[in-house]
């Protein structure tokens, strides 16, 4: 699987960064769209390559893309798991305000986009920019109900966008058979890219395998399910650019809901802090002509945009 930032290529760059140990591309939200329509545009064409290859030709890899919140990287500083599926990941996005601002934190020497790049606000533009395209979307997650109105709702807004198919798995552990047989019915149905939505951390590790296993782009999308089909409330436009999303979920959904965000808005606060804290102060005897520091970990490593 490609590391972030590995494979771009193009004319305009774009910053990667880490916050808790996880490297983030500072994409704005049109940025991230045209990413992963790009990527997927450039994967079927090495897939159809494969087809009238010789034999014995390496077959192309799929990419897996994460929408990360302050509640998935504060369960990655604590799951080595997760932390490990991140950091080989494709492309990680800040999906919470309180990334973004976290990094502008962190990074303060970089130049970052002032808003985060929304799951179901990505999803949405990934299947306006895809009509025309023939790229073909894949829904893995949430229940029959739920598909069948995220199906009508993307037939309504995106006419041309083409719904390759669906799959609404059991609300439990999967058996290698059934992983095997879900594979299958993605590869089958020619599906380019897959919107996976099955909650943090199971659906990080899923989109991981799916891009793994098939050569397809493979996109965790948290919640975006039930919030393109309607069947959950997203929080007033005001709440979102002022990072309090989280309050309206929790006010909607309190004994789900509580102990994610107790805990986990705690650790990524205390992580974002103790990241803080480690970064190395500028050399004041330095000289002139040298460089400033520009952070720790992957800070000034930067993504080429396709």
């Amino acid at each position: 699987m490609t590391a972030v930032g590995e494979t771009a290529s193009g004319t305009a760059s774009v910053p990667v960064v880490t916050c808790l140990g996880v490297p983030v591309t500072a994409h704005t939200r049109e940025g991230a769209a045209r990413r992963v329509v790009h990527r997927a545009l450039h994967t079927r064409e090495a897939r159809e390559a494969h087809r009238s290859a010789e034999a014995g030709a390496d077959a192309p890899t799929g990419s897996d893309v994460h929408l990360c919140n302050a509640y998935t990287l504060a369960l990655g500083d604590r799951d080595p798991a997760l932390l490990r599926t991140l950091r080989s990941a494709f492309l990680n996005l800040a999906d919470g305000q309180p990334v973004v601002w976290a990094n502008q934190l962190l990074h303060r020497g970089t130049a970052l986009p002032r808003r985060r790049v929304y799951g179901p606000d990505l999803m949405l533009d990934v299947l306006s920019m895809s009509q025309g395209t023939g790229l073909r979307h894949y829904l893995l997650g949430s229940t029959p109900e739920v598909l069948a109105a995220l199906q009508r709702e993307v037939r309504r807004r995106f006419p041309r966008a083409v719904l390759a198919g669906s799959c609404s798995p059991p609300f439990r552990s999967l058996t290698a058979q059934e992983l095997r047989a879900q594979e299958a019915d993605i590869r089958a149905r020619g599906a380019d890219i897959v919107w996976v939505g099955l909650g943090t951390p199971l659906q990080d590790h899923r989109a991981a395998e799916l891009s793994a296993a098939l050569p397809v782009v493979t996109v965790a999308v948290g919640a975006a399910f039930d919030f393109i089909a309607g069947s959950k409330r997203q929080a007033p436009s005001w709440m979102q650019q002022g990072g309090l999303e989280w309050l309206f979920r929790l006010g909607c959904e309190p004994r789900r809901l509580w102990r994610r965000y107790l805990f986990g808005n705690a650790r990524f606060v205390g992580g974002v802090v103790r990241q803080a804290a480690l970064r190395p102060a500028p050399r004041a005897s330095a000289p002139p002509a040298r460089p400033p520091d520009v952070g720790t970990g992957l800070t000034g490593r930067r993504e080429k945009a396709r």
